[in-house]
C-alpha cells in the first residue's frame, strides 16, 4: 500500500482544491493509500491558518483534519530523536517542522508530499514537491 506524509503546505493546497494534490487524498479516501502528518506539522498548519484566515477557520480545519482519514502521529521518543538528527544534518536549510515531516516519512517508509523547496532536495526519502 502506498504511504504519504504530508506537510502543512500540502494541507493548504488541499483546502483550496488544488488539483495537483487531489489524487493523493483521493487514494487515501478510497483506501488505496495511507497518509500521515506529525502533530508538529499539524500545529504548524493550525498557526499559519490562524495567521492568514483567522482562528475560527483554523479551529474548523483542525477538527476536520482530526476527523479525516489522515493519521495524526503523536511525537514520541523515536520520532523526536530522528527529527533532531535531521535538524542537525540539515541545519540552516530545513525548519524543525520540515525535519519532523522528513523523519516521519523515513519511519513510515513513505513519500513526503511538500511545498518546501529545500525539503524537496533531500535524499533520505522519496519526495513529491508541489510549487506554490
Amino acid at each position: 500500500m502506498k504511504r504519504y506524509v504530508v506537510d502543512a503546505g500540502v494541507l493548504f493546497l488541499f483546502f483550496i482544491d488544488d488539483e495537483r494534490v487531489k489524487p493523493y487524498f483521493d487514494e487515501v479516501i478510497r483506501g488505496e493509500a495511507q497518509a500521515f502528518i506529525s502533530d508538529v506539522n499539524l500545529a504548524e498548519y493550525y498557526y499559519k491558518t490562524c495567521e492568514k484566515l483567522g482562528k475560527e477557520v483554523a479551529d474548523l480545519r483542525y477538527h476536520q483534519i482530526r476527523g479525516s482519514d489522515l493519521e495524526i502521529v503523536a511525537t514520541d521518543e523515536e520520532l523526536t530523536w530522528k527529527a533532531g538528527e535531521k535538524k542537525c544534518k540539515h541545519r540552516g536549510r530545513l525548519s524543525l517542522a520540515d525535519c519532523f515531516c522528513l523523519a516521519l516519512a523515513e519511519l513510515k517508509k513513505a513519500t513526503a508530499l511538500t511545498t518546501d523547496s529545500e525539503l524537496a532536495k533531500v535524499k533520505e526519502v522519496t519526495v513529491k514537491h508541489f510549487n506554490v
